[in-house]
């Protein structure tokens, strides 16, 4: 067996089991107290933005003009001027609260049957939510009262305390529910308490490790405030597979007969090199989001970085160290259908080798290659049709929100009444003096132009500070906020109205807004998803290239792998934008998809599918060194890998399928997306499109031009060891997963 880094460090770690397990506890401990002490620091508002709209909020906040968290109240009767007793009420209502500003007077709707009451919460936007209660309770108030109408609020405040309550019970459920989850599968697959308790047990610790080195790095790069939850889905994804693969093969080398020396030996040189390389190849393909020009995805990319780096290292330092520690003790808690008495009868009846199910599957299509591999390409390529016609967009409240929530009812009912009403576009102009008559009468002719075009609605607002010498202009955009008509409108403000009225007086002119924001996080993320595609693609090739010294599997790897991540862009795009099956998730077609969810589901897509294939091609690898043909090498890696890959699979759908049942629509699709390319990937890509391609291809896998005959050779644990006479393998405490 050849030394490789991998070897060595499990050999160090075997041989030093108390300092590997100590130390690593130590780091967990030590990591999560510090981040604890520093805390976390999210991001700014304007910080997740992008061009002209971020420009503006960032002007705001330089100056201490954040606008503040708006909130508005609509009345409606079924006649003509019925509200107006209600609309009284409630504008005296949450005035009464003294958590309110100036609150402005009712404007009627055009048909006379709703009035809209608008205000502004006191303080800062981003704690209104823990301070609106005592209005909501005003509201309600005059509800209960007034029940000849319909009352409904909405704004930035409300929104905000929903949106924090959701999220905090979603991700609550997400976190306790996919850790049983993830370790209810692996009992499955080795049958035992102590063994699936050890991949689970790396995966957290390497999270709450991973968390603390987070929280310090946020004072450099501020985090979105999901970013934690990413980095658990991904740390659970990553952990357990890494874990469970070196696991494995640490067994499946017990039960072939070697001595615990040796099959921690074996494991840390195949498995231990395999889970080396795939952390490599997953942290470089997250490192693309720094390319975005985004800070979203640059905190994204951090956290996936940091715990994926932190679970490759616990396994293969810290988990050879317990393996040796616990030698056959990892049998330990075995569940009684998978008890010894019975399977060493199985054992003793049949000796049939392992990878019975993957094996009879594998017969067919490594017998007919070509069909399969048509096959499968097809039917990847025909579920990635629907991405072709993908659109997206910032999900406003109205598409984030479950049909029957309250909130996107009011907002509904609320764009309907008066259009553009709950999200205005904002224009920020800052002058040298505001006040100046020129100026004055620039936003004059600015807002008497806007009042007359059929492209805004009513209820124009400016609000002028003198001594910042900045104007904050709201218009309301025509349409519903977030379609044709009002992109329309928003266009007219930025290539018309804004450059010729303010533009001559104003040294600056930005239009901000929920639509111009998201109109400038798209455009960037266009411009941004070609360099980050561009570096995943060609450092990915690179680390194949280097790995496995064969140009065609770094090639064939990159194209199998954009097969299921298109197949998954397809499937999102039918299921989310034009509501093919959105029922069977509980959802509905909201017509597109989430801004920022393509180039994120792309980036951990492409890392995790390298997981799974780089496993698979070294296990070919390593049989085709041993000196068996590339057809039998196919057979005999697939069907060695397979019981690893379904239960690593299953787990990562598992976890993935939690995030399909949390409320807001993002997380719904990148749930489905990833576990739908997961599924794919773990079947038809490793099953059929993989064995197929290569047995296709034979000794060409292996092509390596003369002038890169400098690059060096890697160990795949290429050189047998012997394996004493085959004992019960059952007995010996072999891993009892799906095959």
């Amino acid at each position: 067996m050849k030394d490789n880094l991998a070897a060595r460090l499990g050999a160090w770690s075997a041989g030093h089991r108390k300092t590997a397990i100590i130390g690593w506890l130590l780091f967990v401990v030590v990591a999560s107290v510090i981040g604890g002490m520093v805390g976390t620091t999210q991001m700014k508002s304007y910080e997740n933005g992008a061009g002209d709209s971020a420009a503006a909020d960032r002007i705001l906040a330089e100056h201490g003009l954040e606008h503040p968290a708006g909130e508005m109240v609509l009345v409606r009767s079924e006649g003509p001027g019925q509200w107006k007793a209600a609309a009284k009420a409630v504008a005296a209502g949450v005035g009464a609260t003294g958590e309110v500003g100036t609150v402005q007077a009712a404007l009627p709707s055009q048909d006379g049957r709703s009035a809209l009451i608008r205000f502004e919460m006191k303080g800062k936007q981003e704690d209104a939510g823990d301070r609106v209660q005592p209005v909501l309770d005003a509201v309600q108030k005059v509800r209960d009262a007034h029940q000849d109408v319909l009352i409904d609020e909405f704004g930035d405040a409300s929104a905000g305390k929903w949106l924090g309550d959701v999220i905090t019970k979603d991700f609550a459920k997400a976190e306790w529910t996919a850790v049983p989850l993830a370790l209810g599968i692996l009992l499955v697959a080795f049958g035992a308490l102590v063994a699936a308790l050890l991949p689970v047990g790396l995966a957290v610790t390497a999270f709450i490790g991973a968390s603390g080195l987070l929280a310090l790095g946020s004072h450099k790069l501020h985090i979105f405030e999901s970013t934690s939850s990413v980095m658990l889905l991904m740390g659970l994804a990553v952990g357990v597979d890494y874990c469970l693969f070196y696991l494995r093969r640490e067994r499946d080398e017990r039960a072939a007969g070697h001595d615990a020396e040796t099959a921690l030996r074996i494991a840390a040189a195949t498995s231990g090199r395999a889970v080396l390389v795939s952390g490599l190849t997953v942290m470089v393909a997250m490192a693309g989001m720094f390319l975005s020009g985004l800070l979203l995805f640059k905190g994204f990319a951090m956290a996936t970085i940091l715990v994926v780096f932190t679970a490759m290292l616990g396994s293969v330092t810290v988990l050879p160290a317990l393996l040796s520690l616990l030698g056959d003790r990892v049998e330990r808690g075995r569940l009684p259908r998978f008890g010894r008495a019975s399977r060493a009868r199985r054992a003793h009846k049949s000796r049939r080798p392992a990878g019975r199910i993957s094996g009879a599957v594998l017969r067919p299509v490594i017998a007919r290659p070509k069909i399969f591999a048509v096959l499968g390409a097809g039917v990847l390529l025909a579920l990635a049709v629907p991405a072709l016609g993908m659109h997206t967009e910032s999900l406003g409240m109205d598409k984030q929100l479950p049909a029957d929530a309250p909130l996107r009812t009011a907002f509904e009912q609320i764009t309907t009444a008066f259009p553009g009403g709950p999200a205005p576009a904002r224009i920020v102009g800052q002058a040298q003096d505001i006040e100046a008559p020129g100026v004055k009468a620039a936003i004059a002719g600015f807002t008497a132009k806007a009042a007359a075009s059929d492209e805004f609605g009513k209820g124009v607002t400016t609000a002028v500070h003198a001594d910042q010498d900045i104007a904050v202009i709201e218009v309301p955009l025509a349409g519903n906020g977030s379609d044709a008509v009002s992109k329309h409108a928003l266009a007219t403000l930025r290539d018309d109205l804004v450059p010729h009225t303010l533009g001559p007086v104003a040294e600056h002119a930005y239009v901000t807004g929920d639509l111009a924001g998201s109109v400038d996080f798209n455009g960037q993320l266009k411009r941004g998803i070609v360099p980050v595609f561009v570096f995943i693609m060609g450092v990915t090739f690179l680390l194949m290239l280097f790995s496995f010294r064969s140009v065609t599997v770094a090639v064939t790897s990159i194209l199998l792998n954009l097969l299921s991540v298109g197949a998954a862009f397809g499937v999102m795009t039918a299921v989310f934008q034009h509501g093919w099956g959105a029922s069977l998730v509980g959802t509905e077609s909201v017509g597109a998809i989430e801004g920022w969810m393509p180039l994120f589901v792309l980036v951990v897509l492409f890392g995790l599918s390298m997981d799974y294939h780089v496993f698979v091609v070294s296990r070919i690898r390593e049989a085709r060194d041993r000196g068996m043909s590339t057809t039998e090498a196919v057979r005999d890696g697939v069907r060695s890998t397979a019981g690893a890959v379904t239960s690593a699979a299953a787990i990562m759908v598992a976890i993935f399928a939690v995030f399909a049942t949390l409320s807001m629509q993002d997380m719904k699709q990148m749930g489905v997306g990833l576990a739908v390319a997961v599924f794919l990937d773990a079947t038809v890509v490793r099953v059929l499109l993989l064995p197929s391609v290569m047995v296709l291809l034979g000794e060409r896998n292996w092509y390596l031009p003369r002038w890169l005959g400098w690059l060096p050779k890697m160990s795949h644990g290429e050189e047998a060891v012997p394996a004493p006479p085959a004992r019960d393998v059952y007995a010996a405490g072999a891993p009892t997963g799906v095959r």
